[in-house]
C-alpha cells in the first residue's frame, strides 16, 4: 500500500454519516510541521491548544478532544508516539499524554518518502482536503496549518522563497476585533470567528508582507470584492467602491454601494492601520477604474 493508498483509507469513527475530521487535522498539520522542520517532534502539551483550535474550527459541533486522534492515528501506520519511557502511545487520555511527555511525529519511512519527493507532500495534503472538507474551506486550512502547496509542488528550495506568518491570521482578526473593516459583520460560533478573513492589501504574491499594516480583517465576501478591485481603500482610509460595479438588487445596495465614502472599522486604539503605500499599490494594480461617489448620508 503506498502512502496516498494509507492517507485515503484512515481508520475513521463513523455513524450515520456524521463527520469525524480528527485524524485528517492532525495529519494536515504534521504536513505542515514537517514542511517547516522536517526532524521535528510533537509535544502533545505544545501542540494541544492549537489541535483544539483547529477541531473547535474545522471539526463538528459535537465536543472533542485532540487526544483521541494523537493517539488512534499511530494505527493508520503513519504516525508515531512515544513518551519519557520510550517508544509507544499512553493512550488517548489527556493527562496521560501530557504527564507522560507524550511526542508523535510521521513514521521514519513517511518522512523519508516526503524528503525524496517533496510534491508527495503537496499530493497527500489535497488529498486530504478533498476528502474531507468543501473546497471553500481549503485556503484558510492550509493557513491554518503553516502548509505551503505552491512550494511542496514547485520544489523550490526554501531559501528561495519567503515564509508565510502562521499566526497572521489570529493577529489580524484581533486587530479589528474579529469585524469586517468594510460592513461591521462580526458572526461567531462559540467563541471563533465564522466567515471573516486575513486580507492581504498588497498582495503576498507581489512582495505584500505578513505585517499589520497590510492586512485588513474582512467578510468572505467583502474579501473577494477587495480582491476583485471592486473595492478599494481611499485616503482617511475611506471606502472606495469601482464605477465598474454594477448591482441592481437590495442586496448589492447595501453590502457594496453604500459603502462608499465610509471610513474602515478598525483598527483598535494602539494598532497600526494599513500603511499608505500598502494602499497605493492596490489601487494601483487592483482597484478597477474610478472610484463612486460617497453615498448619499455618508
Amino acid at each position: 500500500m503506498d502512502w496516498l493508498e494509507r492517507v485515503a483509507k484512515l481508520r475513521q469513527w463513523s455513524r450515520s454519516g456524521a463527520r469525524a475530521p480528527h485524524k485528517p487535522l492532525l495529519l494536515l498539520y504534521a504536513l505542515g510541521r514537517f514542511q517547516q522542520d522536517a526532524e521535528g517532534e510533537l509535544r502533545y502539551s505544545a501542540v494541544e491548544r492549537e489541535l483544539q483550535q483547529l477541531l473547535t474550527e474545522y471539526g463538528p459541533p459535537r465536543r472533542t478532544t485532540p487526544s483521541y486522534p494523537f493517539h488512534h492515528l499511530v494505527s493508520d501506520g503513519v504516525w508515531e508516539v512515544r513518551t519519557d519511557r520510550g517508544p509507544g502511545s499512553p493512550g488517548s487520555g489527556v493527562r496521560d499524554l501530557r504527564v507522560s511527555g507524550a511526542t508523535g511525529r510521521l513514521v521514519p519511512g513517511l518522512r523519508g518518502a516526503l524528503s525524496d519527493d517533496p510534491a508527495l507532500l503537496a499530493r497527500m495534503a489535497r488529498l486530504l482536503l478533498d476528502l474531507h472538507f468543501p473546497p471553500s474551506l481549503h485556503g484558510e486550512l492550509c493557513e491554518a496549518v503553516g502548509l505551503d502547496l505552491e512550494r511542496a509542488e514547485t520544489g523550490l528550495p526554501s531559501a528561495t522563497r519567503r515564509q508565510r506568518h502562521r499566526r497572521m491570521r489570529e493577529l489580524v482578526l484581533t486587530a479589528y476585533e474579529c469585524r469586517c473593516a468594510f460592513c461591521g459583520y462580526d458572526g461567531r460560533i462559540g467563541a471563533v470567528p465564522v466567515g471573516l478573513e486575513a486580507a492581504h492589501v498588497r498582495w503576498w504574491a507581489f512582495e505584500g508582507p505578513d505585517d499589520l499594516d497590510n492586512g485588513l480583517c474582512l467578510c468572505s465576501l467583502h474579501h473577494k470584492l477587495f480582491d476583485k478591485g471592486v473595492l478599494g481603500i481611499g485616503d482617511g482610509h475611506r471606502i472606495l467602491v469601482s464605477q465598474r460595479f454594477v448591482g441592481r438588487s437590495p442586496a448589492a445596495r447595501e453590502q457594496v454601494l453604500a459603502l462608499a465614502g465610509r471610513e474602515l472599522i478598525g483598527p483598535q486604539p494602539g494598532t497600526v492601520p494599513v500603511a499608505a503605500d500598502h494602499r497605493a499599490w492596490h489601487m494601483e494594480q487592483v482597484f478597477q477604474g474610478a472610484p463612486r461617489p460617497a453615498a448619499a448620508g455618508v
